[in-house]
């Protein structure tokens, strides 16, 4: 999750990543009038040799890099239309299980400074995205660079340095290094003892924590957060 105000180019990030890794990229704007068939994709009555039969049409949401710009702004029915394709990297339509093409990520915006006419993400929506990453304004030595470079030359092409197969190799790379059982025990522990009201819970995660998301509860005051609740 991305949240930061408009023309902060939130939108050429995430499409400058999908081109650095070469990656199929697709853009949904999200708008109150969007349907979860707009994402997902539907069936429709097709003419063929064998006479009419009803076809499946591919929805947005088969890309290698999925950006939903301005998530908050269509209604929680048509945001429930990511959760499938977001855990299990799949959609189902019509009983018939479509896999996604791997890699797969959701990147998602939202704007902070105007709520009228969104709507707040439910919980198992915050819950798929790692990061609520907040960006802010630059500098003012960094903002005239960026004028400087943008008003008087063509941007720089992006040079491609690797490869959707580079992204799962380094998946499968990182599943065999050797993890401890001490140390996943401890971070089972760990996670455990951020849940409120359990055994062995401090009394400070008691008083002050209401519910974790996922495995622990991440809270930091850096720019990159767990996206918590509207």
């Amino acid at each position: 999750m991305i949240t930061g105000a408009p023309g902060l180019a939130k939108t050429l990030l995430v499409k400058s990543i999908a081109q650095i890794f070469q990656l199929k990229f697709q853009r949904i704007q999200f708008t109150p009038d969007l349907m979860p068939a707009d994402i997902t994709g539907t069936e429709i009555l097709h003419e063929t040799a064998e006479g009419r039969q009803m076809v499946f049409v591919r929805g947005a949401i088969f890309a290698n890099m999925l950006l939903a710009d301005e998530i908050n702004r269509t209604p929680p029915k048509t945001q429930a239309a990511l959760l499938e394709a977001m855990q299990e990297h799949q959609v189902t339509a019509a009983g018939q299980r479509h896999p996604l093409e791997e890699p797969f990520f959701v990147l998602a915006t939202q704007n902070p400074i105007e709520m009228e006419g969104t709507y707040p993400l439910p919980e198992a929506q915050l819950d798929r995205f790692m990061f609520n990453v907040v960006m802010d304004y630059l500098p003012e030595d960094d903002e005239v660079a960026v004028v400087m470079r943008t008003t008087a030359a063509s941007p720089e092409p992006i040079q491609a340095l690797l490869t959707g197969q580079d992204v799962l190799r380094f998946h499968d790379i990182v599943r065999k290094v050797p993890l401890a059982e001490e140390i996943a025990r401890y971070a089972v522990q760990l996670a455990a003892a951020s849940r409120p009201h359990q055994p062995g819970t401090p009394d400070f995660i008691n008083e002050w924590v209401s519910w974790v998301l996922g495995l622990g509860l991440v809270n930091s005051s850096s720019s990159a957060q767990r996206p918590v609740p509207s």
